[in-house]
Parts: C-alpha cells; sequence; structure tokens
C-alpha cells in the first residue's frame, strides 16, 4: 500500500573530484566528429557557441564562451577557434588548445558592444579555412522538421545559428546544411552516450545539486523569505545548467525569488541544476494535509500516490533496448490526462539541461547503455499543482557497469547504495542497469514544512 512514512534522507557521502577533460579524450571526441563530417560528406563542421548555447562546443573542447560568442571550424586536417576579446586567453581551458591541436583567432565582432574592434573579420577568417563551393555541417543546439517549416523548404538547410555567421557561411560554401543531430540526436548523436569518467562527473554534479537542494528544504520555515530559502541551499561553485527556480502560490512555475515568504496551504516548486544536472522537487507548503485549502483535498491518494506509482514504473523501464515510444505509453498510461504531462517523460541531459529525447510518441528510438537520463516528468493540476521527483540516472550495460567498478569502485558503490536504498525503503523498481546518481532518488516529500515525511510504496 502506497503510504506516508516518517525516514530520515539518505546521504551515501561527498564524491570525490572527477577527473579533469583530459586530451586523451578531447582527441578521441575530435576523431568522431571527423569521422562523422566524412560520413556526411563535409568539408568542414562550423560549431557555434555562447553562454546559453555552449554544450556541443564544450563538449568537444573543453572550453566554453563567456560573456561572448564563439565559432569553431573543423575540416580534414586543421581546427580554428575563434573567440572574442575576452575569451580568447580563456581558450586555454581547453586541452585541445593547450596542446596546439587547436589553433585560435581573434574576432572582436564576437565581442560585447563598444569594445575594441581591431581585428581580422569574421568572413575573413571564415575564407582561410572553408573551402569554396563545399558542402559545410553548422552546429548550433536544435535542427528541425518539414512540419515545422514552410512548405517546400528543406530541413537540411534550416539554420539555427545566428545570421552574423549564417550569411558569410552561406556565401562562402556551396552547400550549408543543419548538422547539430550530429551532436545531439538522441539515436545516433555524438553526445548521446557518456564514458565511465563522464558518469562521474555527472555524479559530482547530481551530488552537489542535491545536496544544495536538501539544504535548503530542511530549512524551510514559515515566514521564511524564498531569498533565505535558497540562500540556505549553500549552492557550490559549479555552473549552472539553467535557472535556479523558486516559485510559490500564483508565481510562475520558471521564475526565480520574487521576495515572497513562505506560508502554509501554498503549492512550491524549486530546482538546483548544475551543468549535468538538476534536481527538482515540487510540494505543498505544509506540515500535513490538514494545511491544504479545501479544493486540494486528495492531493496525495489521488495525485502523489499514481505519480510515485508511475514513477516505480519509468525506472523499471530504464533497460537497454526498451523503446522510447514505449516509455511514453506508459506513462500516459499510467496517468491521466488531467495530470498534464505535456513534455517527454524523461530526457538525456549534459552541459545542457535538456539535449533531447528518445521518448517520444511512437518512438522507436531505444533506450541505450551510456544514456545520461533525466527523469522529468512533470505533471501539472488546476486544483493539486504538482508533485517531482526529478534526478539524474545513467543508463548501464554489464559492460559499462564493470567498467564502472573497475575505474570509480566507490561512484559504483554509491549507485549501488541508492540503488538499493530506491527498492528496499521505497519499493520502487530499479533494474540492474539503471544508476542512480543522486542521494534524493527516490525521494518525495509532499509536505515541504515536514520533509521527513516520504512517500514509500
Amino acid at each position: 500500500m502506497t503510504r506516508l512514512q516518517r525516514l530520515d534522507w539518505p546521504d551515501h557521502g561527498t564524491p570525490d573530484l572527477p577527473p579533469a577533460f583530459s586530451l586523451a579524450e578531447a582527441e578521441e571526441r575530435l576523431t568522431s566528429v571527423r569521422a562523422a563530417m566524412a560520413g556526411a560528406g563535409y568539408a568542414a563542421l562550423v560549431v557555434y557557441g555562447d553562454r546559453e548555447h555552449a554544450a556541443n562546443l564544450h563538449w568537444l573542447t573543453g572550453f566554453d564562451p563567456r560573456f561572448e560568442e564563439a565559432v569553431l571550424v573543423v575540416t580534414e586536417g586543421d581546427a580554428l577557434l575563434i573567440a572574442g576579446n575576452e575569451c580568447l586567453a580563456y581558450t586555454v581551458v581547453s586541452p585541445l588548445v593547450a596542446a596546439g591541436r587547436v589553433r585560435t583567432g581573434l574576432c572582436a565582432s564576437l565581442s560585447l558592444p563598444s569594445q575594441p574592434r581591431e581585428s581580422r573579420r569574421l568572413w575573413q577568417w571564415l575564407e582561410d579555412v572553408i573551402p569554396a563551393d563545399s558542402k559545410v555541417g553548422a552546429v548550433g543546439w536544435k535542427w528541425y522538421g518539414s512540419d515545422e517549416l514552410p512548405p517546400g523548404q528543406d530541413p537540411a538547410l534550416a539554420l539555427d545559428i545566428p545570421a552574423f555567421l549564417a550569411d558569410p557561411l552561406r556565401q562562402r560554401a556551396g552547400r550549408v546544411e543543419n548538422a547539430t543531430a550530429l551532436f545531439m540526436h538522441p539515436g545516433h548523436g555524438l553526445r548521446a552516450r557518456v564514458t565511465v569518467d563522464e558518469i562521474a562527473r555527472l555524479e559530482f554534479s547530481n551530488h552537489m545539486a542535491a545536496a544544495a537542494l536538501k539544504r535548503m528544504v530542511f530549512a524551510f520555515r514559515e515566514g521564511m523569505t524564498d531569498f533565505a530559502a535558497v540562500e540556505a541551499a549553500r549552492i557550490g561553485g559549479l555552473p549552472l545548467g539553467c535557472h535556479l527556480t523558486f516559485a510559490m502560490g500564483e508565481t510562475p512555475g520558471l521564475s526565480g525569488p520574487v521576495g515572497d515568504r513562505i506560508r502554509r496551504g501554498v503549492p512550491a516548486s524549486f530546482n538546483i541544476a548544475h551543468w549535468g544536472s538538476n534536481i527538482c522537487r515540487a510540494g505543498w507548503m505544509a506540515q500535513g494535509a490538514e494545511d491544504l485549502p479545501a479544493t486540494a483535498a486528495s492531493y496525495l491518494e489521488e495525485f502523489v500516490f499514481p505519480y510515485t506509482r508511475a514513477m516505480s514504473d519509468w525506472c523499471g523501464m530504464m533497460r537497454p533496448g526498451v523503446a522510447g515510444g514505449a516509455v511514453w505509453a506508459m506513462i500516459h498510461d499510467r496517468l491521466p490526462a488531467d495530470f498534464g504531462i505535456t513534455l517527454n517523460p524523461g530526457h538525456l541531459i549534459g552541459v545542457d539541461e535538456w539535449m533531447s529525447s528518445p521518448i517520444m510518441p511512437e518512438s522507436g528510438i531505444p533506450l541505450a547503455s551510456g544514456m545520461a537520463m533525466q527523469m522529468d516528468v512533470i505533471p501539472a493540476h488546476p486544483r493539486w499543482g504538482s508533485t517531482r521527483m526529478e534526478d539524474g540516472y545513467v543508463i548501464a550495460d554489464d559492460d559499462l557497469r564493470e567498467d564502472l567498478a573497475r575505474k570509480h569502485p566507490n561512484l559504483a558503490r554509491r549507485c549501488a547504495l541508492r540503488a538499493e536504498f530506491m527498492q528496499r525503503v521505497i519499493g520502487m523498481q530499479v533494474p540492474d542497469t539503471l544508476l542512480p546518481l543522486a542521494d534524493t532518488c527516490g525521494i518525495i516529500a509532499p509536505w515541504l514544512l515536514d520533509p521527513a515525511q516520504v512517500v514509500v510504496l
């Protein structure tokens, strides 16, 4: 029987610092990118990045632009990273740049307004490295289907990069295609599978976010401002994967703190996200059902409990070979339409909080070993508000788990302890192929002013 039980949130220890992104990893990725380029018939691949859209560039180089835009051009025998005034010196954070495998160039037009502009222009750099009248792939952060475009427009030619880059590319090359899927497609994208060292970085990020969220939740008090609540999280120094949110009552869910005060009987949602993690929870500012308004009666029995059971079923399906469409169908079968599940029930995560997802209606894309999955199933109801168990996981077959245990034994042990907690204490389905990355995995505490009350199956 699904019920509330008072219990301690688990603490399986602090991960060691994860391994730094190495030159060997970067060189392997650059080799894989060149192979993908050749397979697509591209003479050059142009990767765009800015503060909001740095994931593909960062994955390949270890460099993410700050304040400015940046452009990486990869050809068969050359790689040029073009940066602005403030980022040029920072490019050495990339092992490829530091080792001379990628050369750099200054384009001050990528810099902020009114800064000095004495440098080569972007079109001049592009003329140097891109063969004239060639076929070029452009990588931004999304691709498009024919149903999103005007009739007759070729989706391959729909670019998601700024005009100041797209225009000179089209003038130089014979054909410029959207090549973002080479990196981000859930079935075959280069970033859609992670290695054991990447798992270590993901776990560190998930731990930092989950520990901060736990500190925040257990600090909640009536009358506390939302600013004070977030301050209690003591968020560490990892880069944010998306904006921190904290919304109560009628405040829209993607808002941050606005100066509101915690009061009983209002719904709330909040998240803390670093690169590779997004720990999110939702419930009611209450100590029990008696604090809820009459309109939210039966919140536990008719909303939270069915959601928890569906999340258990979700975990049970996180096995290599399961079709993404089957996961979609299961969630929409388990949860009624008025739960308001509109987005994909689960997606891939990286430096970008949402990379892409194999979980779509009728998707035949199979779940695969090495997929870093975000349990992101977001219900929204006009009377009950929401509930949430949003954490990070990795799907791992026998070989990947053995490799992880050999190279990062303490990490593998923590994942096993988390899985055991989810199974034995919470009562959830957790197959051997699912690695929970945070100590919050399995935790739903609907009464946020008494978070020791946890849903168990």
